[in-house]
């Protein structure tokens, strides 16, 4: 998993988790309910705050090995999201939150929910100019700004 402060800025809005699973149980991609719970237990487990109740519903579209349950929770801290492609064992996952999570806790609750065989991650640390603290913010934008200016002369 990548870590999510690697440009060494702790201020960011937040983190989005991007979670990608191959291999998943067909069983649990094609059961409403099974995402439903997942969507509504999860934002708990991460310590997180639900506001609405989960949305899921299925989806067909024009290509008909495509088809899925996709859902979503919207939490205080941003939201979580599921897509499901059931015919090709894969599912899409997002957790945005502008509060730090256990990332790693998260990966292995989806791993083993959906019994993935495999996942690929992602880290986004988004709002990287977000004023949570301005002095590290300006500091952020002013290294930034020097290091185009160099990239610009250096051409």
């Amino acid at each position: 998993m990548n870590n999510p402060n690697r440009n060494g800025f702790e201020d960011a809005f937040g983190l989005h988790l991007t979670l990608d699973g191959y291999g998943c149980d067909y069983d649990s991609l094609t059961n409403l309910d099974k995402i439903y719970e997942f969507l509504d237990k999860t934002p708990d487990l991460i310590s997180m705050t639900k506001i609405m109740q989960p949305y899921v519903f299925k989806y067909t579209g024009k290509v008909p090995e495509d088809w899925g349950l996709s859902g979503f929770v919207l939490i205080a801290e941003s939201h979580i999201s599921i897509h499901t492609f059931p015919e090709k064992g894969f599912l899409s996952l997002d957790i945005f939150s502008c509060k730090r999570f256990d990332l790693l806790l998260c990966a292995n609750h989806v791993k083993e929910y959906f019994q993935i065989d495999r996942y690929e991650s992602n880290v986004l640390n988004r709002g990287l100019e977000f004023p949570r603290n301005i002095r590290k913010v300006t500091d952020f934008i002013y290294d930034k700004r020097q290091k185009l200016k160099g990239e610009k002369n250096a051409n």
